[in-house]
């Protein structure tokens, strides 16, 4: 991997983790149009990965800050309440990581065909929320663990986990503007935790990728995260996520042909 392979690689996951178009499905196809090997390269992906988790800290750094206060309040309020629903919500998530890694983990092979009919999953996920329009309510304790439950499928690769989980949110009639930050802050635990597992592991190889490179990866996915998450909860406010259903139809749609060895 050269210098501008990994700043685009940056930038696509920096702004696709936040954007309901998924990110590790991105990378994925980025990888093959690069001729990059999908095993390949492994602290380049902890190294992104960690940029957007650290680009979610910041932008939402008073909602964290208010959340650990109130925790250490050491009483049942509003604050404990909503980190009882993240735990809650992750719970899928540990479950589907702990038993379907090795099934997820075949999907991450550069399959252009899976990849773009997972795309296309995601992009009927967003179209829903055009038809389904409950009335808008709190998230409630059932609601985080049905959030979760999405959170959980969103582990193929193509399958957008910020689409997936602010998509199922709408649907139940949860607050938009609470859903898109319920979803941001879902899955902090569950990435960071990931990324520990693989690290001890040992099975990571980062292919002739020199330090430098990595660095300018993080850097490009850390800036180009931070400014998609907060352009992220505003669009969701308008609740418009219909043209990103569009696009990932689009992207689906090529990467099939490509799997198919059309274009």
């Amino acid at each position: 991997m050269n210098w501008l392979e990994a700043i685009i690689l940056g930038l696509i996951q920096g702004l696709t983790e936040f954007l309901p178009v998924s990110s590790s499905g991105h990378l994925e196809l980025g990888k093959y149009l690069f001729g990059i090997e999908p095993e390949a390269n492994f602290y380049f992906s902890i190294a992104v990965h960690g940029a957007t988790v650290l680009s979610t800290i910041l932008v939402l750094w008073k909602e964290i800050a208010d959340l650990t206060k109130g925790l250490f309040r050491f009483r049942w309020n509003e604050e404990t309440s909503y980190i009882v629903k993240i735990i809650i919500s992750m719970i899928p998530t540990a479950i589907a990581g702990f038993f379907l890694k090795e099934i997820a983990e075949n999907y991450f092979t550069g399959n252009m065909i899976s990849l773009g009919i997972q795309f296309i999953i995601s992009a009927l996920l967003l179209l829903l929320t055009l038809i389904i329009k409950p009335k808008e309510r709190p998230i409630s304790f059932l609601d985080s663990f049905i959030i979760g439950l999405a959170q959980a499928f969103a582990i193929l690769p193509a399958i957008s986990r910020s689409g997936a989980t602010i998509a199922t949110g709408m649907m139940l009639g949860n607050n938009k503007k609470d859903i898109a930050k319920f979803s941001f802050l879902m899955v902090l635990i569950p990435i960071i935790g990931a990324n520990i597992v693989e690290m001890r592991s040992g099975d990571f190889s980062t292919e002739g990728t020199s330090i430098m490179v990595i660095m300018a990866g993080f850097v490009t996915a850390f800036i180009s995260g931070y400014f998609a998450c907060k352009w992220m909860i505003n669009l969701v406010k308008k609740g418009n996520l219909g043209w990103f259903g569009v696009y990932c139809i689009i992207v689906g749609i090529f990467s099939i042909l490509l799997g198919l060895h059309v274009i």
